[in-house]
């Protein structure tokens, strides 16, 4: 598969089908997505207290010995391995603990993304003694991908505030949302942040929809995905500045002549970084499929002892948006608007520094009724 991510758009809808960078090279998500496992690393404990206290593998498995588990947006590694691995172990010694004369178990994970992701990467990454059957499962996670009652535990982390599609009316500039002058709904109006909010909870009744389906009685699913205080603006977070920042730098460009403004009045990202636990608690009781287990926002940069390593945040950043950049501008920009991001995030260093401890990652764990 190609090193340049994959982006295309699905009819008129414009539904998007995106992939983060594949390959293994300098670019490459794979390289270049230590931040993330970060991000994941920080949930750990908690989801392994949440399997040793609320899943009841004895009654889950009803008298079988194999647990079925998947990881919706999986990548290309290497994180998904490191949590896979946790919740394998944490299943193994719940197991153990409720059966201690039972047969060992076996595993059967699926690892899931987008058609256009670089899954020959992934499964060239798989660990050799990772005690685990694999699969790979190509499709959006906002509809079906398996049988009905068939998986036992789900985790999707840093996925699911990608949205399926840019909010219909953006680029029409005789409309409300028109965003002008801006990449994302950070720093605007006021109809085009409910519009991003009402994507994803589109977005979110759909995935909630087929989990059900798929996910067993007593099942889990775990949810690991950016968020923030309810009536927080993103423009006041760490995670909204680099957006206000790609928007002036592309706007820089425009000036120069190097790209056309109307480019950049028409590109939108399609995420959506502000779903606080109030919002996820009335979109999973509206379901009505699951019992909240947890739900609550976390600090995932308390792990830092330094300040944050500019370089690698925009190394990851363009390792995930490379593919968005290409496809509305052309590769020949890219470069030059990353590092304009990187001189103005290190100018605006301290203002990261004092924002980066705050509470932007949303922790769910949901069990099936």
């Amino acid at each position: 598969m190609a090193d340049a991510a994959e982006m295309t758009m699905n009819g008129d809808n414009g539904t998007v089908n995106y992939s983060v960078n594949g390959g293994n090279g300098t670019d490459s998500y794979h390289q270049n997505s230590y931040c993330q496992g970060i991000l994941a690393n920080y949930e750990f404990r908690k989801m392994k207290k949440q399997i040793a206290e609320n899943l009841d593998v004895e009654s889950l498995l009803s008298g079988s010995n194999v647990v079925r588990m998947a990881d919706l947006g999986c990548a290309t590694g290497p994180n998904t391995f490191k949590t896979t691995q946790t919740v394998l172990e944490a299943i193994k010694q719940k197991h153990q603990s409720q059966s201690p004369n039972s047969p060992p178990l076996q595993f059967q994970v699926f690892f899931n993304d987008l058609p256009s992701n670089d899954f020959n990467t992934l499964f060239r990454s798989l660990p050799k003694d990772r005690g685990y059957f694999a699969a790979g499962v190509p499709g959006s996670c906002n509809g079906r991908l398996f049988p009905e009652s068939s998986l036992h535990f789900v985790y999707t982390c840093l996925c699911l505030h990608f949205l399926s599609k840019v909010p219909e009316g953006m680029k029409d500039d005789k409309s409300p949302l028109w965003n002008k002058g801006r990449v994302h709904y950070t720093s605007a109006s006021e109809e085009v942040v409910k519009a991003y909010a009402w994507q994803f909870g589109k977005d979110m009744e759909k995935f909630l929809e087929a989990r059900a389906k798929e996910i067993v009685c007593g099942g889990m699913l775990v949810i690991v995905m950016s968020g923030s205080p309810s009536g927080v603006p993103l423009a006041s977070t760490a995670t909204g500045i680099p957006y206000d920042l790609m928007a002036s730098s592309l706007m820089e460009m425009a000036q120069e002549g190097l790209i056309k403004e109307s480019e950049v009045d028409s590109f939108n990202l399609p995420l959506y970084h502000s779903a606080s636990p109030e919002e996820m608690v009335e979109l999973v009781e509206k379901n009505g499929c699951f019992s909240i287990e947890r739900a609550e926002l976390s600090e995932p940069a308390s792990w830092l002892e330094g300040p944050v390593d500019i370089q690698q945040w925009v190394n990851t950043l363009r390792a995930v948006f490379r593919g968005f950049f290409i496809e509305h501008f052309q590769g020949h920009i890219i470069d030059d608007m990353f590092e304009r991001l990187t001189k103005k995030l290190l100018d605006l260093s301290d203002v990261v520094q004092e924002r980066c401890h705050q509470k932007v990652q949303l922790f769910v764990v949901l069990k099936r009724k």
